[in-house]
This record gives structure tokens, C-alpha cells and sequence, in this order.
């Protein structure tokens, strides 16, 4: 797993629990994720990666630990 890129530092879920939008360490605002995705694919990041699944569109995936609280929809839990 890549230690370069932008490390994710929290998220944001719409009403229906989807992920909407994440933050990046150092910003202030929210990044969409549609925004953020080609983003972590060209300057990687610490903790997440793109999955692309078959006929899907792709998402953003924390890398996998034994801790569940770095997770986007834990991260998405604290507003």
C-alpha cells in the first residue's frame, strides 16, 4: 500500500448512507467523490484506493486493517 498521495481524513454520506464526498488531510472543505477518485487514481493515497468493479462505476475503498473506525462510512457516522 502506497504511503504517497492525499491521505482521507473523513467523509460524508447523503441520506441514503451513500458516500458523497470525502476530505482530504489539509483541506477545509469537502471533495465530492466523483471529484476525488481521479484524484487518489493519479496521486494515490495512504489509505484508500479506487475499485472498479465490472459495469460499475468506480468507488473509493479504505484499505484494509482490523480497525474499523477509519472506515468512509464510520468516518461519515461523526456529523
Amino acid at each position: 500500500m502506497s504511503e504517497k498521495g492525499r491521505k482521507i481524513v473523513d467523509a460524508r454520506a447523503n441520506k441514503k448512507g451513500k458516500i458523497e464526498a470525502i476530505k482530504f488531510e489539509g483541506n477545509k472543505k469537502f471533495t465530492a467523490v466523483e471529484r476525488a477518485i481521479p484524484i487518489v487514481e493519479r496521486e494515490g493515497s495512504p489509505n484508500a484506493h479506487v475499485v472498479k468493479g465490472q459495469g460499475a462505476r468506480p468507488y473509493l475503498r479504505t484499505n484494509p486493517d482490523n480497525r474499523k473506525g477509519n472506515n468512509l462510512d464510520e468516518m461519515a457516522k461523526d456529523e
